[in-house]
Order: C-alpha cells, then structure tokens, then sequence
C-alpha cells in the first residue's frame, strides 16, 4: 500500500497559501504571497532537493495542478521540476477538460475518498502532495494522510488558507523527525497516531 505523504511549507500561524511567489495564489484577497522565499535556505534546498530527487507520483487537486502545469515543465532543469516531470499527476477533478502535463490521471468516482482509497491501495511509489489545499483538508478528515512534512518558517501572516482548518476531526500527531535550518525553518515529520 502507497502511502499518502504532505509536504508543505507553513507560517507560524498555520498558513499554506502562496508561499512560492507573489502572484501564486491571490485568492480570497490574499496579499502576503512569496512569504517563504526569504526562508530559503543551503539546509532547505537540500531538502527540497532530495524530495523532489526521489521515487514518488504526485497527488493533486486540479488548481495545484494547473498552476504546477504552467510553471514547472519549464524548468525541467532544477530537481523539483525534474522529479515533478518524472511523476505520474494523479489529479482530483471534476472539472472537465484534459490533463496535458504527461503523464497525468484523473482520480475519479462517486466520492473523492473512495477514488483516493483505491489509489493508495494500487502498486506504485508512494503519493506526495504539495499544496492542494482543498483536496487536503479532504484527505485529513478522512484519516488518509500518513506523514506530515511541515516546513515551518518564522513568520505570522495574519491571513490565508490554513493546513489544519476548523472541523477536521481531533487527532494526536507523533513527531519523528526536526531539523533547524539557519534561517530558523523547521523541517518537522509528524505521523498520525
């Protein structure tokens, strides 16, 4: 069985949105987009690098998707969009229309939870999804995430999309790994109990 493993990058505050650049997700107003950037890092570079490096398919929401479709097969000569076009982009959709950034699937069915559920249990590297927050929210409350790598950097941004949303069911993490990096980043692995 794959295992559905969350890679992303949160403010002090638990905001997601828009770390990578400014115009990157300006929805709901948001205005604080590139936040991440000054963060970076020799210790989260290497990181970064060595996940993208590795064997994995990408799990997406079809707005992750499109916005990585549009950015990352241009730079094919960095690892993330290296690896980003070496995995196979299981996408959750019910937006019509294709999928062009190859190889790409569109996970589907009656119910998000069901389509995921049986992705997980196919053959296959293990599912890495960056960003995506509906589709995350989603896969949170239905306990299907088995490791969080929460890249923390230090900084409140007052606003945005937050990783753990009201509603989502109570549930205890177990931290299995941290690291700091010299910009003050913390690279924590949590596990669901």
């Amino acid at each position: 069985m794959r295992k559905i493993i969350a890679i992303t990058q949160l403010s002090l505050d638990g905001v997601m949105q828009g770390p990578g650049g400014p115009k990157e997700d300006p929805r709901d107003g948001f205005t604080q987009g590139g936040w991440a950037m000054r963060f970076g890092d020799e210790v989260l570079l290497k990181t970064l690098n060595d996940t993208a490096s590795g064997e994995y398919d990408l799990l997406l929401g079809r707005w992750t998707y499109d916005l990585f479709a549009g950015f990352w097969p241009k730079h094919l000569d960095t690892p993330v969009g290296a690896g980003f076009e070496r995995a196979t982009k299981h996408v959750v959709t019910s937006t019509p229309g294709s999928l062009d950034w190859a190889p790409s699937q569109r996970v589907g069915g009656d119910n998000v939870l069901d389509g995921v559920r049986k992705l997980k249990a196919s053959a296959g590297p293990d599912l890495h999804i960056w960003g995506s927050h509906t589709l995350l929210q989603a896969l949170m409350a239905g306990a299907l995430v088995d490791e969080h790598r929460l890249w923390i950097a230090p900084v409140v941004l007052g606003q945005g999309k937050r990783l753990f949303d009201a509603g989502l069911p109570p549930h205890d993490l177990t931290l299995v790994d941290t690291v700091r990096t010299p910009s003050g980043l913390l690279l924590n692995t949590y596990r669901p109990n």
